[in-house]
């Protein structure tokens, strides 16, 4: 963080895109580069963090509407200009004053392009221009913002400043209602300006400027103060006169002398607590569970055959005075049933394989790239070893949401999926069913990581008609997969005649006051 003279002033600019060519003229100095790549940044005090996680207290609540569609974009904010200007300690003090969670912070330096080795050769005695807009993927940077502020799931490279090149492994961002934009050519692209909703412009005079540099270069790598200032006068400078000063024209407000105009953030930050307020959905609970009265079930369901076992076994676990040896015994038996069942539904090929008797057999073969079971916190976990049982190898994920009491939304708290999950087949667990809303998430979390709606099985020991109705509306082409189905859901949303809160009689916790058959509390592992 720079340290920033404190100031009581923000000027405001009309904003707009004007005469800027797609790319601003092109010119031929060099300037060394920047260690940043991407980060996502939250504030402190809505997460826990541990070695292995980061889960939200304050979760994300729904952006999408109950046809399961998105109904609102995230809002972005583009910051720009010169190097050393203060532009990533504005982001932060926006970001701290903003105080909500699910906040990404995008850095443009993570999208330098891949250099040639003729180009490496240059980066090594400073003599490419990294400021330059050419030094820029702006078509990657431009697609991944656009997909970013769709509320998909993107993945963002990361940039090796020692071998100017991107690095194998890409990090992955999903899930932001804001996204704070900043980069020295944040304005310098007419597709890319497109995707903000409010551009600032951090203008620091040139001479602080510079002795951040002096400070920086030489503290942090090891420079010696003729070459930085060498640089600074033959690269940087000129670079910022021809490319990132011109485009302060286009900013909606002018921060002058960055992180420490606290008058400036906070009326950033109130403008930005507005949208988001005029962005909010509001779901009707009562509505969605009227919506579908009296609608047959949908063609996309699939019930267990209710056999004396099946309905045997249900009558045990349903029951109040069962102890929880046998209410777990009985429920991995109808886990383990119920993931059978779900498996029948995969695509298969024939298969011919020879028999020990020299004979040909003709059989199935699973036909998709891979299976992933991905479980619903906490209670959808406890059907993970059924799936591990009968699909060897297969990966597994977890999301976890949870009901807000005060508005009876679900929220998003914490999600890990395995990689190139896109490509997969996904059997999405939780133990019940109710009014469907913390299922309808978690199939929008799965689509907006690129995984095919036809490819999604949503299975669960018992579910409510409404719940099974709002997720086929919303998602008509996921396969719904359970044992029984109950048609009642009470005032509370609780499942009528239902088992009860599955996850307490399971692990053997109290329930909450109000409990609700979709509550969901912290993992337990």
């Amino acid at each position: 963080m720079e340290n920033e003279e404190k100031t009581s002033s923000v000027s405001t600019s009309g904003g707009g895109e004007g005469s800027l060519d797609r790319l601003l003229p092109s010119v031929s100095t060099g300037l060394s580069p920047r260690k940043r790549t991407t980060s996502q940044c939250k504030s402190e005090p809505p997460l826990l963090r541990t070695s292995k996680r980061t889960i939200y207290t304050a979760g994300r609540p729904p952006w999408y509407n109950e046809h399961g569609t998105q109904s609102k974009d995230a809002f972005v904010i583009g910051l720009c200009g010169g190097s050393a200007s203060g532009k990533t300690t504005v982001a932060r003090k926006i970001i701290e004053a903003l105080d909500v969670p699910w906040v990404v912070l995008l850095s443009m330096d993570s999208f330098y392009k891949v250099l040639s080795p003729e180009q490496q050769i240059k980066a090594a005695s400073n003599d490419y221009n990294f400021d330059h807009p050419d030094a820029f993927d702006f078509d990657l940077l431009t697609h991944t913002l656009r997909k970013l502020k769709q509320g998909k799931s993107v993945k963002i490279p990361v940039y090796d400043f020692t071998t100017h090149g991107r690095q194998k492994d890409w990090k992955t961002v999903y899930g932001a209602s804001v996204i704070i934009f900043e980069g020295i050519m944040s304005f310098a692209d007419k597709e890319l300006l497109k995707l903000l909703d409010m551009k600032l412009f951090v203008d620091t005079d040139s001479d602080i400027r510079l002795v951040r540099r002096l400070r920086r270069d030489i503290s942090e790598r090891g420079r010696e103060i003729e070459g930085v200032i060498k640089q600074y006068n033959k690269f940087v400078k000129p670079a910022f006169e021809q490319y990132i000063e011109p485009t302060m024209r286009l900013a909606d407000i002018v921060v002058p002398r960055g992180g420490g105009n606290m008058v400036a953030i906070d009326l950033i930050v109130q403008h930005v607590h507005s949208q988001l307020e005029e962005r909010k959905l509001r779901w009707d609970m009562a509505a969605l569970a009227s919506a579908h009265q009296a609608q047959p079930l949908p063609e996309t369901l699939s019930v267990l055959e209710s056999t004396p076992q099946v309905r045997g076994m249900h009558t045990i676990i349903r029951n109040k005075e069962t102890s929880r040896d046998e209410f777990i015994f009985y429920s991995k038996r109808l886990m383990r049933l119920l993931i059978e069942r779900a498996l029948s539904f995969l695509p298969s090929q024939v298969h011919v394989v020879q028999t020990p008797q020299g004979e040909d057999y003709e059989g199935r073969t699973f036909h998709g790239k891979r299976i992933t079971g991905v479980s619903i916190l906490r209670a959808g976990e406890t059907m993970e070893p059924a799936l591990r049982a009968v699909c060897k190898d297969v990966r597994i994920g977890k999301i976890l949401i949870q009901t807000n009491q005060d508005t009876g939304e679900p929220e998003l708290h914490y999600l890990r999926l395995p990689k190139d999950i896109s490509e997969d087949h996904v059997i999405l667990m939780d133990c019940t069913v109710s009014t469907g809303a913390a299922a309808m998430m978690a199939v929008r979390v799965l689509l907006d990581h690129d995984v095919q709606e036809d490819k999604i099985l949503l299975v669960s020991l018992l579910m409510a008609e409404m719940g099974i109705h709002s997720v086929a509306y919303a998602f008509p082409q996921v396969k719904i997969i359970t044992t029984a189905v109950d048609k009642k859901v009470n005032d509370l949303f609780h499942i009528i005649p239902g088992i009860g809160n599955f996850g307490d009689r399971y692990f053997g916790t109290d329930p909450p006051p109000d409990w609700s058959d979709e509550d969901i509390d912290e993992p337990s592992y």
